[in-house]
């Protein structure tokens, strides 16, 4: 495999044991933020699956913008 055959592979790794860690720690911050407001830890919640998303689009759209 050539490097700009890996590089995307590499990138999306990343993101997913980043973002796997991230889903790890998640419940015990909501139950933190259950604490203070429900609504604070749903919202939480809810960003952060939306930013996993998001991320990934964008990452597709630079990716479909430069031909990878």
């Amino acid at each position: 495999m050539q490097n700009k055959e890996k590089s995307p592979a590499i990138a999306a790794a990343i993101i997913l044991v980043v973002a796997g860690l991230g889903f790890f720690v998640l419940p015990s911050i909501m139950l933190k933020l259950g604490d203070i407001s429900p609504w604070l830890a749903a919202a939480f919640g809810v960003i952060f699956v939306l930013g996993f998303f998001l991320l990934f689009w964008l990452r597709a759209r630079y990716q479909r913008k430069r031909g990878l």
